[in-house]
């Protein structure tokens, strides 16, 4: 296990590079310039160009990108443009809101999710099964904002039941952990009743029927534990996936986070800043798959024999 570990892991090194690149490459292509925001009405050409050449603007792309990444590996992602401060410490004061919004979101959408698969699959062509994969094709394609919008309208505005925005209570975490969990909940569970479903069609699971065994403890103990092999890949990518969705949703809901950050920046166009949001929520991308791929791995034992054969 712990040689798989290190393949995959390593494995992530050129995959990091690739996007480090592109999300540079990509910022410094945006129309508009971040001095604009800095650069007092009437300013001469002169102190134009002192301040292009203080935030290394002057240089090559190639070069800037080389200077960037070589702090990146040391944890500097340099300082923010407009704000004045550095990207890292902006990061880290805002990581916190976006990881407890993520973390209850993926927390929602996995047990309502892998539970609902299970009753659907349990209890397929049923009229629960129809209204369930009703709910997952409704959830499936909702867009995030529109459905943190809905969320407002109806339960802090209408029945005021839970705050607007802001993230002073815990309690203003509820709709925006909702907004994101919906479209999880609806995947999770669809990749559990499919699955499942096709699991229970094979010998083995006729062979304990044949047996004896009762119907719950074959779904559960047997057929769901099989099934958890693609879901632990789906858990895996949504770890990255709730992160940047809840980009729109926390600027809908005033939120403090990666999201606001990232879209304060874009509006300021600051490079560094929005070059060291994206990074963060590559890197959780990155890592989210890594964590599908050891837990699939630590549950069928043939990809890592797989993985150590090549």
């Amino acid at each position: 296990m712990l040689r798989f570990a290190i393949r995959r892991l390593a494995m992530l090194v050129p995959v990091f590079l690739a996007v480090s690149l592109v999300i540079f490459m990509i910022i410094h292509l945006v129309p508009g310039d971040p001095l604009e925001h800095l650069i007092q009405v009437g300013s001469s050409p002169e102190q134009r160009a002192q301040m292009i050449a203080r935030y290394g603007l002057d240089q090559p792309l190639l070069v800037q990108y080389g200077r960037w990444l070589a702090k990146v590996v040391t944890g500097d992602f340099g300082d923010a443009i407009v704000m004045r401060q550095p990207v890292s410490q902006l990061i880290a004061e805002n990581m916190p809101h976006s990881l407890a919004l993520g973390g209850t979101a993926l927390l929602f959408s996995t047990t309502v999710g892998i539970v609902t698969g299970v009753l659907a699959a349990s209890f397929r062509d049923s009229l629960f099964d129809r209204a369930v994969m009703g709910f997952i094709l409704l959830g499936s394609t909702l867009p995030s904002f529109w459905l943190a919008l809905l969320m407002i309208l109806m339960f802090a505005v209408q029945f005021e039941w839970f705050p607007v925005s802001g993230a002073r209570t815990w309690d203003a975490l509820v709709l925006p952990a909702l907004t994101i969990g919906i479209g999880g909940t609806a995947l999770i569970a669809r990749v559990t009743r499919a699955a499942m479903v096709e699991i229970s069609q094979r010998d083995f699971v006729r062979v304990l029927q044949a047996k004896g065994v009762p119907f719950w403890r074959i779904q559960l103990r047997h057929v769901l534990q099989q099934a958890m092999l693609p879901v632990m890949t789906i858990l895996g990518l949504r770890i990255g996936w709730i992160l940047g969705g809840a980009v729109t949703v926390e600027y809908v809901f005033a939120r403090p986070g990666l999201g606001s950050l990232l879209i304060t920046g874009l509006g300021q166009r600051d490079y560094p800043l929005v070059q060291g949001c994206l990074l963060m929520l590559a890197i959780a991308v990155m890592l989210g798959t890594l964590i599908g791929d050891l837990a699939q791995a630590a549950l069928d034992p043939r990809l890592r024999e797989a993985m150590g054969a090549r």
